[in-house]
């Protein structure tokens, strides 16, 4: 049965849509086999998704110096369903911030670590105005996900 890496990303304008895609394709990346991919925005995904996963990958905006709403409402929808059940389920995240990212990125960790997940690499802060590399960096960062799941050291 292929490992399954739950990519959830909030992607509310055209660059964070670019932004999800480019999470996919690395993720997908042809040289990795045996990984399915599925992703979902906030809203959609819930419990099922993350006790159904290997993996997960979240991806959301800054908003007024924290995360999207709607990453918090699946937080809120998830937490306690499965608290219990997927502790240590390898994480990453990406943060588009029109400023910091600090509080953003604070307040994810608060909640992974209240989950007992466990951090594959730092969080991913994409600062400032748009920039091309941001779409390279979090291809690169889906890539490190997936091919880690594929070789089992995850």
């Amino acid at each position: 049965m292929p490992r399954r890496l739950l990519i959830i990303a909030h992607a509310p304008s055209p660059n964070t849509r670019r932004l999800r895609e480019a999470a996919e394709r690395g993720a997908r990346h042809p040289e990795i086999d045996g990984i399915e991919v599925v992703v979902k925005p906030p809203l959609e995904a819930g419990p099922d998704d993350v006790l159904a996963c290997d993996a997960i990958l979240l991806g959301t905006t800054e908003n007024l110096g924290y995360m999207s709403g709607a990453l918090k409402d699946f937080f809120d929808r998830s937490y306690y369903p499965v608290l219990e059940e997927r502790q240590g389920l390898p994480c990453a995240l990406y943060v588009r911030a029109g400023h910091d990212g600090t509080g953003t990125r604070r307040a994810v960790e608060g909640i992974v670590t209240g989950l007992r997940w466990r951090w594959v690499q730092a969080p991913l802060i994409l600062r400032g105005e748009w920039q091309e590399e941001f779409a390279r960096q979090v291809e690169e960062l889906a890539m490190t996900l997936a091919a880690g799941l594929e070789a089992g050291m995850l």
